[in-house]
């Protein structure tokens, strides 16, 4: 009967969520929120790794929400427009290390996704994902864990007094959390995918990467984000830290006066100078911290020292189509650019991307040619942006881990969802985040009479086939299975799956583009360096 709460009892104590119907799916899910993970990070703990948490004694209420960590909520909202769902309705706090479980039975011992969050480093939360679809259709039991953000999470002086990168090794304790606690939820801890998307697949990357993880997944996917990502990536530590310090008004004479100062700050002062830093900063910054990150993504990555796990890994045909130039955080565009406007874009991208100025110089040539064009001028600068922030690190990536003999799947998602229709410009295919609302099944929970609109019959097909593929990778490492359209292994010939209403395989994505940035370039770059030297260059 409905009217029972399902319980669980975990290692720290015993929990009551409630039971979700979700239509057309085999069986209800139980859903357990806001579950403790580690100790709240405050006062002492803040800028310090988390902590387990303390036991309980009563039956734990887990029917609400958990608060988002520190963020600016106004970032909330362009979220929660992107996936095409209402707004989570929870404060921001700083005690906020919590996860939600969802899962159809508690008996039985299920595959485990435990889902990392997307968002910059700065903004999410387990709420924006509070779809039991996966795991009502699949037959999965669903983790959605948070972790600090911004400079909460992320905050380092590049020394021992604050090393930084907590958010990331919040999702380590989530880890820890889910093999000492899964089965009581039904789960398998011997069979757990991590997966995310944008800044969680960015931190999936890492968790893949850092020795801290070792024998907490045993699968992975990123979605539009690798470890990779020098978006996400510390530029110049020092002016970072020189910056936090003017704008938190502490005194930065040495790494632990900033950081006493920094923790005396109510939560009040925090969250301001966390919006603050995160408008100058754009996003948070993971750094080399030599534990979590022994070493740069890309050390680690050419010299194999990563776990050969199974990784699927993929983009979307338009990662810079709307949402994020909309941001305000990149390079921004305009409806008509001109040739002029282009060039400019182009030259304005160098920092924000992390190249140099020269190299933004001779892709303007490869992507933009000669053409007057406005439409064509617009499409290639945002071509060019998607290519070097999400394909590229993805494609670099996804060799790295073939060439260690591990199994990688790749794909590119393809389809722009009906339901953007009136709210993006016609020229935008598969934006960032797109491939979210079909992986966790939103088309499949939406009536006619939603006020967020509804899907149509070939989106609640494409939603149903991505998550079996997801359910499949996440039971076996390999994401075929009967009745579904061959997904090819990406090995020598570069297999990838096309994922649109009609999914197919492909070979080779954007050869021509992958070849200039990682061959034709780089020789480029060298041949004038190298010329330089016996030339005088005229000043």
């Amino acid at each position: 009967p409905h009217g029972v709460r399902p319980t669980v009892s975990t290692r720290l104590g015993r929990l009551r969520g409630t039971l979700l119907s979700v239509e057309g799916a085999p069986a209800p899910v139980k859903a357990f929120l806001g579950v403790p993970f580690a100790k709240p990070p405050l006062g002492t703990l803040r800028f310090a790794p988390p902590e387990p948490p303390e036991p309980w004694s009563h039956l734990r209420d887990a029917t609400s929400q958990p608060p988002m960590c520190l963020q600016d909520v106004s970032w909330m909202q362009v979220m929660a427009h992107a996936l095409n769902i209402v707004p989570p309705n929870v404060s921001a706090s700083e005690d906020c290390l919590y996860l939600n479980v969802f899962t159809p039975d508690t008996e039985a011992k299920l595959p485990v996704l435990v889902s990392i969050h997307g968002g910059g480093l700065i903004a999410g939360s387990a709420s924006m994902y509070d779809t039991p679809a996966l795991s009502a259709f699949e037959n999965v039991v669903l983790v959605v864990l948070q972790y600090r953000l911004g400079i909460p999470g992320f905050f380092s002086t590049g020394s021992k007094e604050a090393p930084g990168n907590w958010g990331l090794l919040d999702q380590v304790a989530a880890l820890r959390w889910v093999q000492e606690n899964i089965e009581a939820f039904g789960g398998d801890p011997t069979s757990v995918t991590i997966m995310g998307e944008s800044a969680g697949g960015f931190s999936v990357g890492v968790q893949v990467l850092s020795p801290l993880s070792r024998g907490l997944f045993h699968r992975a996917i990123s979605e539009s984000g690798v470890a990779l990502l020098n978006i996400l990536a510390v530029k110049d530590l020092r002016a970072m830290v020189q910056t936090v310090a003017n704008v938190s008004g502490c005194e930065n004479s040495s790494p632990a006066a900033l950081v006493r100062c920094l923790r005396s700050k109510t939560e009040e002062e925090l969250a301001a100078l966390n919006i603050q830093l995160c408008q100058v900063f754009g996003s948070a910054l993971a750094v080399v911290d030599g534990k979590l990150l022994p070493k740069a993504p890309e050390e680690l990555l050419a010299a194999k020292e990563f776990r050969k796990v199974p990784y699927l890994i993929g983009i979307n045909n338009h990662e810079y189509g709307w949402t994020l130039p909309q941001s305000g955080l990149f390079v921004s565009i305009t409806e008509v650019m001109d040739r002029q406007a282009v060039t400019a874009a182009f030259q304005e991208s160098a920092p924000v991307l992390n190249i140099p100025v020269e190299a933004t110089q001779r892709a303007l040539k490869e992507y933009v040619g000669e053409t007057e064009d406005p439409r064509e001028l617009r499409a290639q600068f945002l071509d060019y942006m998607g290519d070097v922030m999400f394909l590229l690190p993805s494609v670099r990536t996804a060799r790295a881990h073939r060439d260690s003999g591990a199994p990688v799947y790749f794909y590119q998602f393809q389809h722009r969802p009906s339901i953007f229709r009136d709210t993006r410009p016609v020229y935008v295919k598969a934006d960032h985040v797109d491939q979210v609302i079909f992986v966790s099944g939103t088309p499949l929970l939406r009536s006619k009479d939603s006020p967020l609109g509804e899907y149509t019959e070939e989106e609640k097909r494409l939603s149903k086939t991505m998550m079996r593929y997801w359910a499949n990778f996440a039971r076996s490492g390999n994401p075929n299975g009967r009745g579904q359209v061959k997904w090819p292994r990406y090995d020598q010939k570069e297999g990838y799956l096309e994922l649109g209403l009609e999914p197919r395989g492909a070979q080779k994505l954007k050869q021509d583009k992958v070849d200039f940035w990682l061959k034709t370039l780089p020789e480029q770059m060298r041949e004038e360096t190298a010329r330089g030297k016996d030339t005088p260059r005229a000043v």
